[in-house]
């Protein structure tokens, strides 16, 4: 990482000797300034912790976290998990607050659902997932889960729902019995899979309709689609946050519970009725009162 690459638009020419010499250690130390406090930085830069502290405002930036988050991403894009780890621990050693941080970004990420989503195009989804012959569920490698949960849940709702699993590398087996009439949900955020993305590519060919969840309108799974809804995956930790994309899961099941009018409720009696008649959920047996259990025994006796 360069000094060109992290201060991009921003001029160096008339800094003080000094600051010149901080910014410059910061050109070759960037991974530095990502994973220590501005304190160690001015002890390896030579350099004291005020001048660090004028650097900020003489580039532009609010202060020196502010330089310290843009060294973070640059850092964290490059080094891919294991850079995004070395950073969390990093924010760990210097900070008590990194759970904190992390719980706030899970918060603005499920709160982002409603901004990215109008109600509109999540209930455009659901209709065409109610009206399809057949909904096909698809997730791979951390999206799985998602995949897998969505199917479950909408099994309740209805009764068109696949999951897509691929087992023996029949993904493109599966996707290739798609017809038309046929409905693709799929999940997938950056880096994108490329199992998913080609997947994608082969039923679009097919002409089956696809919603998409994922993390960018500029998605390579989202260009296409007849339906895209976005989540946000932001994380300060090494791996990216899924409590987005489940809100927005959730929402878009809501919506197919809003829209499915009586066949949804009589579906969901169904269900209910016979997971009822299963005892398919525990429930705590009550003891009787000891007074009531003497009682019983007397007169059996």
């Amino acid at each position: 990482m360069t000094a060109h690459k992290l201060f991009a638009s921003i001029p160096l020419d008339g800094l003080s000797p000094e600051l010149a010499r901080a910014a410059r250690w910061i050109e070759a130390h960037a991974r530095d300034v990502a994973l220590h406090s501005m304190r160690e930085c001015a002890r390896r830069a030579l350099v004291t912790p005020a001048t660090l502290s004028r650097l900020a405002p003489a580039l532009g930036f609010s202060g020196f976290d502010a330089i310290k988050t843009l060294c973070q991403e640059s850092f964290t894009a490059q080094g891919g998990y294991s850079g995004r780890a070395e950073v969390l621990q990093a924010s760990a050693r210097h900070s008590e607050n990194w759970l904190a941080l992390l719980n706030a970004t899970q918060c603005a990420n499920t709160s982002s659902v409603a901004g990215l989503n109008p109600v509109p195009p999540i209930e455009a989804a659901a209709d065409a997932m109610l009206k399809a012959a057949h909904v096909h569920f698809l997730g791979l490698r951390a999206s799985h889960g998602l995949a897998l949960y969505l199917n479950y849940s909408y099994g309740l709702l209805a009764s068109n729902g696949v999951l897509v699993q691929g087992l023996g590398g029949t993904l493109i087996d599966q996707i290739g019995e798609l017809g038309r009439d046929d409905l693709l949900l799929v999940i997938s955020f950056a880096p994108y899979t490329r199992q998913t993305v080609e997947a994608v590519a082969q039923a679009l060919k097919q002409g089956v309709t696809l919603v998409v969840l994922t993390d960018s309108a500029l998605s390579p799974i989202a260009r296409s689609a007849a339906h895209a809804l976005l989540f946000r995956a932001e994380s300060s930790s090494y791996f990216h946050s899924m409590v987005g994309a489940l809100a927005l899961a959730e929402a878009l099941l809501a919506a197919v519970a809003v829209r499915g009018g009586r066949k949804v409720l009589a579906r969901l009696q169904s269900r209910q009725d016979r997971l009822d008649s299963s005892d398919a959920y525990w429930k705590k047996q009550t003891r009787k009162p000891a007074a009531a259990r003497t009682s019983t025994s007397s007169t059996r006796n």
